[in-house]
C-alpha cells in the first residue's frame, strides 16, 4: 500500500472516459473472489486460488486500503489496480532505499482486450502523479506475458532489467513520474 501522508484516502472517484476508478466497497466481494479464482487471470500469478477458500478468507469488503483501486464499468467492478510499495527484499529497484511504488492490475477474462486495462492504469498514474510528484513508479511482470509488455510500453514504462522471480523470467520497467498537466 502506498503510505498516505500529501494525499487523502480514498480519493474522490476518478472518472475516465468510460470508466471509474474508486475505493473497493462490500458490493464488490464476488468479483474480487472471481478475479482470484479465475484460471485465466490467474495465468502469470501463480494460478487461480480455491473458490471455496477464498469465500471464506476474502473480508466484507476486499481490497479496502491505500492503493488499492476498483475498477467499474457501467456500476459493476471489472477489475483492481494498486499502486503498492515493492518490498526491499526482491529483485528489482531504481531507487536505494527501495520501497518505489509498484503498479498492478488484475482484469476479469470477459474486459480483456477492449483497451480497459490501459485507461484504468493511466488514470491511476495520473492520479499518482498528482498525488507523489516527481516519484518513479515500478511495473514486474512475466516476459512471457505479451498484453502485459505491451500495455508497460504503452504506458510509458522502459526497462530497467530482467531477472528470474518466482520460477520464472521477468520483465521490469520504471515510469518517471512528473506532475500531471491538463
Amino acid at each position: 500500500m502506498i503510505e498516505p501522508g500529501t494525499y487523502a484516502w480514498p480519493p474522490t472517484p476518478i472518472p475516465t472516459e468510460r470508466l471509474v476508478l474508486r475505493a473497493s466497497e462490500a458490493r464488490d466481494r464476488a468479483a474480487f473472489i472471481e478475479l482470484f479464482a479465475s484460471p485465466d487471470v490467474g495465468t502469470y500469478i501463480g494460478g487461480a486460488q480455491p473458490r471455496d477458500e477464498l469465500e471464506r478468507a476474502v473480508p466484507e469488503v476486499p481490497g479496502r486500503r491505500p492503493g488499492c483501486f476498483v475498477v467499474e464499468l457501467d456500476g459493476t467492478m471489472i477489475g483492481m489496480i494498486t499502486l503498492d510499495p515493492r518490498g526491499a527484499e526482491r529483485r528489482g529497484h531504481v531507487r536505494p532505499e527501495a520501497g518505489e511504488a509498484e503498479l498492478g492490475y488484475l482484469f476479469l477474462r470477459e474486459a480483456w482486450g477492449r483497451g480497459y486495462a490501459f485507461e484504468a492504469c493511466a488514470a491511476a498514474l495520473g492520479w499518482f502523479a498528482d498525488a507523489r510528484p516527481g516519484e518513479p513508479v515500478v511495473l514486474s511482470t512475466r516476459t512471457a506475458n505479451d498484453r502485459a509488455m505491451r500495455l508497460a510500453a504503452k504506458l510509458g514504462f522502459t526497462e530497467v532489467e530482467r531477472f528470474e522471480e518466482y520460477g520464472a523470467d521477468q520483465w521490469f520497467g520504471v515510469r518517471a513520474s512528473a506532475t500531471r498537466t491538463g
